[in-house]
């Protein structure tokens, strides 16, 4: 059902991730010189090339956007719905973590400072929203239980 506001919520949280995903979080410099540009798959160097250390964002990042798609359609199993949207932010917390480890040691590796994108926000956005998705959905869960007790 679209027409429900827990399934805009996870709409939303889909394009935020997806977002998120082609752009890039952040920049390590040094001395104001970019070193790098650091994307949820892979470091841009200034030469073109790319390392793909830091993958592990990308597989934090792309199975949020495919469960908040998938728990759109699942508004039948509310309590499916429900650990779906839990689990989904779960990642979402583990990605910010990660990232900080990532900020950390490749900037130790690089030997440069980490400058943080505003693209780095959406993750936190969509945790939000997240939270907001859980709240509806256990509503409506309530409602349905209500309405099972008159009968």
């Amino acid at each position: 059902m679209i027409q429900r506001i827990q399934s805009v919520y996870l709409f939303l949280i889909a394009v935020l991730s997806v977002v998120c995903l082609c752009t890039s979080v952040g920049r390590f410099s040094q001395e104001g010189v970019w070193v790098a540009d650091l994307y949820n798959l892979w470091l841009t160097f200034p030469t073109g090339v790319h390392d793909f250390a830091p993958w592990a964002l990308f597989a934090l990042l792309l199975p949020v956007a495919a469960i908040a798609l998938g728990a759109i359609f699942l508004f039948r199993r509310r309590m499916l719905q429900v650990r779906l949207i839990i689990f989904s932010g779960l990642l979402l917390v583990g990605y910010y973590v990660a990232l900080g480890v990532f900020a950390y040691v490749l900037g130790k590796r690089l030997e440069s400072d980490f400058t943080v994108s505003w693209s780095a926000a959406l993750p936190a956005v969509a945790l939000i929203l997240d939270y907001l998705a859980f709240r509806a959905v256990m509503r409506d869960e309530m409602i349905v239980r209500s309405l099972d007790r008159l009968r």
